[in-house]
């Protein structure tokens, strides 16, 4: 079963447990399951901030209490792990509030962010306000999304015959441009082999 069957049959509780786990996959599917009427978009939005806020509180005391010995250990978080330490020395408020919106840093962000003894009571206030941000900045992603991806579909009823014209004549010019260019490469071969 992929995401979206799993949020469509399990709800607000798949949206939670997906953004404690991942994220933004989720919480644009259930944002894209509210613009259909499946689901409340506000309900998931709280969900996913919720899943994330707990995710994120765990990967962080994991890291206070075991994240120094455990990216000793592990050579391959050095690259990512030395990047959240350099952007946390430099921007520590707008790092915590924005890393969640940073590719290939969320789950690994909070472990360093512990682990860096940043405080634990700062770190909580800006993990609520920054997965506030987060599930109301993505969930409504995926509620517009699902808006776009409509109004396309309709658009594309409307003009079928246009738009399979238009991708029929490129696929017969994009064919007979590739039959010449084979011609056209014999022709220089056998030309080259008369010599």
């Amino acid at each position: 079963m992929d995401f979206e069957g799993l949020i469509s049959e399990y709800g607000y509780l798949a949206v939670f447990i997906g953004s404690f786990l991942e994220g933004e996959t989720v919480l644009i599917i259930g944002g894209f399951l509210a613009h259909n009427g499946h689901l409340a978009l506000q309900w998931v939005m709280l969900s996913a901030a919720l899943g994330s806020f707990f995710g994120d509180q765990l990967y962080y005391y994991i890291g206070r209490y075991k994240g120094k010995s455990y990216l000793e250990s592990k050579p391959s978080w050095k690259r990512r792990s030395d990047k959240v330490f350099d952007y946390l020395n430099r921007h520590p408020v707008l790092f915590i509030l924005g890393f969640r919106f940073m590719y290939g840093l969320r789950t690994v962000a909070p472990f360093v962010i512990g682990a860096s003894g940043f405080p634990p009571l700062r770190y909580t206030i800006l993990n609520v306000v920054g997965v506030t941000l987060w599930a109301i900045a993505i969930g409504s992603l995926g509620y517009y999304l699902g808006r776009f991806a409509e109004q396309i579909l309709n658009d594309v009823q409307k003009y079928e015959l246009w738009i399979l014209g238009f991708i029929a004549l490129t696929a017969f010019s994009y064919w007979v441009y590739r039959l010449r260019k084979t011609r056209r490469e014999a022709c220089i071969r056998s030309d080259q082999a008369g010599d």
